[in-house]
């Protein structure tokens, strides 16, 4: 193992820890504020199974915590012997990675980023790194630099990219946090991890691929113990000195993310229904898994993932949605689909979503999202009407004075606005009612 190489280096860049905590500035932020929609990758030794092993298939009832459907836990619901699971390391070889294609798909969906599971739980890192043997380096993939190859496609594409780290849990290191039902970590064990492996792969990072951002990940009382508000500071320090640009997710320290984190990162495919004091976002799943399951059918739609983002993007937020490649490389055909029909919507209504800011000078209404943004000194009110075109008016409380031109804006059809008594009556097109694609009207607000 080679966990002892990078600690000194880590340790060098602490002199005068506690005083570099500061968020980015705010320029460097801006992309994120601005970009709303960003694809998830979770992809790793785990893909391999696919949600089975043996007789056993997630979720499994019959195990103590088999009762989960997230596939890239299957080492620990399933109770995979550490020699059996670790032994897959042999088997990694994603012949069919093409990083060109994952991209394109991001790019063709609307997504403005990109995020990859660089080492999830289980401990396997998918770069070649200086402080462990348990990467990519021990694969028949050696050969191939799988996070530079994803980087560059990401430069050529125009998105911004970032890596998630676990930093706190990591079964593969004895002294790495475990999952809730085993015997927690001491204190003193972990900070031997903490300091042989999280910090010096989480500069790896950094130093080798120069991320946009990094996605860190706690969630329950054992990681307060354990990342506590001094190893938080700690990290974002280290972060802080290597980069000017890199983002910080709030999960670093989910009880106490602290102030200087950069955006607030919400749980697992929750939505709040209330605006937040910081840039944040929702990490999605397609279906009820994060990694591979080839038994997980439970896809939704894209009009439902279309309705999530843009109700995010209505208070002000980001949509990180997942998928699992297979363990061969190759993208889930259901789940390309999906990211090429939301990306066909996007095509003609992502001026509604991208750049904009929350609308609230009008009281919410069911099934109806607000946006808006300014383009060349003109302000534009985006209505999203969600209700799969069910409407043949739409009352506003707006003074027709305040109103300029009034368009669908998929097809600049203008739409004809009516006084009432209490405002104003958009007149929507009568096929409306058999497009179940989310309607976005654009009207002009002298």
């Amino acid at each position: 193992m080679r966990y002892f190489l990078l600690l000194t280096i880590v340790l060098s860049h602490f002199n005068g820890y506690g005083q570099d905590l500061h968020t980015v500035k705010s320029d460097k932020i801006e992309w994120f504020k601005e970009a709303r929609f960003g694809m998830f990758v979770h992809w790793g030794l785990y893909s391999l199974l696919g949600g089975t092993y043996k007789e056993h298939t997630l979720p499994d009832t019959s195990l103590p915590n088999g009762e989960s459907w997230y596939s890239e836990w299957i080492q620990q619901r399933l109770e995979i012997p550490n020699n059996e699971y670790q032994s897959l390391v042999k088997q990694f070889n994603p012949v069919n990675f093409n990083a060109d294609e994952w991209i394109k798909e991001a790019k063709n969906a609307g997504m403005k980023y990109f995020v990859i599971t660089a080492k999830h739980h289980d401990g396997f890192a998918l770069w070649d790194s200086k402080v462990s043997d348990y990467d990519i380096g021990a694969t028949p993939f050696k050969n191939r630099d799988i996070l530079g190859e994803l980087v560059d496609a990401c430069k050529k594409y125009g998105l911004k990219y970032g890596f998630y780290y676990s930093h706190w849990q990591d079964w593969e290191h004895p002294q790495g946090a475990v999952p809730y039902w085993k015997a927690p970590r001491p204190d003193r064990e972990f900070e031997k991890y903490w300091k042989e492996k999280s910090l010096p792969q989480v500069q790896e990072l950094i130093e080798r691929y120069d991320p946009d951002l990094l996605w860190f990940d706690t969630w329950d009382d054992e990681a307060k113990e354990l990342i506590t508000p001094g190893r938080r500071d700690e990290l974002i320090t280290l972060i802080r000195k290597l980069s000017d640009k890199c983002l910080i997710n709030g999960r670093i320290a989910m009880h106490d993310p602290g102030d200087h984190i950069d955006f607030l990162e919400m749980m697992d495919n929750a939505y709040p229904q209330e605006m937040q004091q910081k840039p944040w976002q929702t990490p999605a799943t397609m279906n009820h898994t994060w990694a591979w399951h080839s038994k997980d059918f439970n896809w939704k739609s894209s009009g439902q993932m279309l309705r999530y983002l843009v109700s995010n993007a209505g208070k002000g937020g980001n949509y990180l949605l997942n998928i699992g490649p297979k363990g061969d490389g190759t993208m889930p055909v259901a789940g390309v689909r999906r990211l090429r029909e939301m990306g066909a919507w996007m095509l003609s209504n992502g001026e509604a979503v991208y750049a904009t800011q929350p609308f609230t000078e009008l009281a919410p209404m069911e099934n109806v999202v607000f946006t808006q943004r300014n383009i060349k000194g003109k302000r534009y009110l985006y209505i999203h009407m969600m209700d799969e075109g069910k409407r043949d008016r739409l009352n506003l409380s707006l003074s027709k004075q305040k109103i300029g031109s009034c368009q669908l804006l998929d097809t600049h059809e203008d739409i004809a606005v009516n006084v009432t008594d209490t405002g104003v009556a958009l007149v929507l097109p009568a096929r409306q009612k058999f497009d179940n694609s989310i309607q976005v009207v654009r009207l002009e607000i002298k």
